[in-house]
C-alpha cells in the first residue's frame, strides 16, 4: 500500500488499460459489444482502453463485471490502480504545468518508472543529454511559440530529468540512436557544439548510458519517423511499454500496443545495423576534437 501511495498515475493507468483490454480479448468480445452491454458510447470504451482517460472504480466494476473478472485480489488491485490514476500527482510545481504540454507531463511520470529508455535523435542530442547551452539554444530556436516563462520552465525541467538519467545510481538503461549527420551540425555554434559532443563522451562512460551513432549509409526510412522515445516500464514484460514522440512544438504519449511494437521494431533492426559503441565515441570525439581545433584557428 505505502509503494502504491507514491506511484505515478499514468503508470497506474497504464496497468489497468492493459488488464481490462487483455480481459476483454479473453472473453472474445469487440468494444462495440462492451459499449452496447453496458450501454455506453464506443468513444469511451475506446478511451478507457486506450488510456487517453483514467477510468473511475465504478466503470472499472462494470467491465470487470462484463468480462467474469470476479477474483477479489485482482479487482482489489485494479481498484486500487484505477483510484491511484485518477490523482493530479505530477513530478512538477502546480505553477509551472501551464508551461509544459500534456505529453511531457505524462513523460515524467513515464520516466520516473521506466527501466529501460530507448531514443532515436535525427537531428540532436535528446533533452536529458544536452548541456544547458545546448538546451537554451535549442529552446530558443522556438521563440515564436513558446513565451519566455514556457522555455525557462522546460529548461529547467530538462536538467531535472538529465539530473536522473546522467547522475543518479537507480537510473533505467538508457540506449540513444543519433543519426551520424547530427554530429556535423554546430547546434548553437561551434563552441556549443564542442562542448556538448565532449559531454556526450563523459555521459557514455557511465554504465547505464549507451550511444551508437546511425551509419549515413542507413538512408531515410529511419529519420522518416521522426523523433522518438520507447520507455519499457517494467523488467518482466516486454508489452508494458509506451511509445513519447514529438513534433516541432507538440508531443504525445501511445500506449497503443502496435505502435510501441513498430517503433521497438524498427529501432532494434537500426540498433543492430549502427556503428557500435567504440566506433560510435571514437567518431563523437573526432567532431568535437576538430572542433576544438577550428576554434583553436580561428582565435
Amino acid at each position: 500500500m505505502e509503494a502504491a501511495s507514491v506511484e505515478p498515475p499514468a503508470v497506474a493507468r497504464q496497468r489497468v488499460r492493459r488488464a481490462l483490454r487483455n480481459a476483454r480479448l479473453e472473453t472474445g468480445l469487440v468494444q462495440g459489444d462492451v459499449a452496447r452491454r453496458l450501454n455506453w458510447s464506443l468513444s469511451k470504451v475506446q478511451r478507457i482502453e486506450s488510456g487517453s482517460v483514467a477510468v473511475s472504480v465504478t466503470d472499472l466494476h462494470a467491465l470487470l463485471g462484463v468480462y467474469g473478472v470476479d477474483d477479489e485480489g485482482t479487482v482489489e488491485s485494479l481498484a486500487r490502480d484505477a483510484a491511484i490514476s485518477r490523482r493530479q500527482r505530477w513530478t512538477v510545481p502546480a505553477a509551472h504545468r501551464e508551461h509544459l504540454t500534456p505529453g511531457l507531463l505524462q513523460l515524467l511520470q513515464f520516466e520516473g518508472q521506466a527501466t529501460v529508455i530507448r531514443a532515436y535523435q535525427p537531428f540532436t542530442f535528446p533533452g536529458v543529454l544536452q548541456t544547458p547551452a545546448t538546451a537554451e539554444y535549442v529552446l530558443g530556436w522556438f521563440s515564436e511559440s513558446l513565451t519566455e516563462d514556457d522555455r525557462k520552465v522546460r529548461l529547467d525541467v530538462r536538467m531535472a530529468r538529465s539530473k536522473r538519467i546522467v547522475e543518479d545510481d537507480r537510473a533505467p538503461t538508457y540506449l540513444l540512436m543519433l543519426d551520424e549527420a547530427a554530429l556535423s551540425r554546430e547546434i548553437g555554434g561551434r563552441a556549443i557544439m564542442a562542448e556538448q559532443l565532449e559531454a556526450a563522451i563523459e555521459f557514455a562512460q557511465r554504465p547505464n548510458i549507451h550511444i551508437r551513432i546511425v551509419r549515413l549509409a542507413e538512408g531515410m526510412h529511419l529519420g522518416m519517423l521522426g523523433p522518438f522515445t520507447l520507455l519499457d516500464l517494467s523488467d518482466d514484460d516486454i508489452g508494458d511499454a509506451v511509445l513519447y514522440r514529438e513534433f516541432y512544438t507538440s508531443d504525445n504519449i501511445s500506449q497503443d500496443d502496435k505502435d510501441v511494437a513498430y517503433y521497438r521494431a524498427r529501432f532494434e533492426a537500426a540498433w543492430s545495423r549502427c556503428y557500435d559503441e567504440a566506433d560510435s565515441l571514437r567518431l563523437i570525439r573526432a567532431a568535437a576534437a576538430a572542433l576544438r581545433a577550428s576554434l583553436v584557428r580561428d582565435r
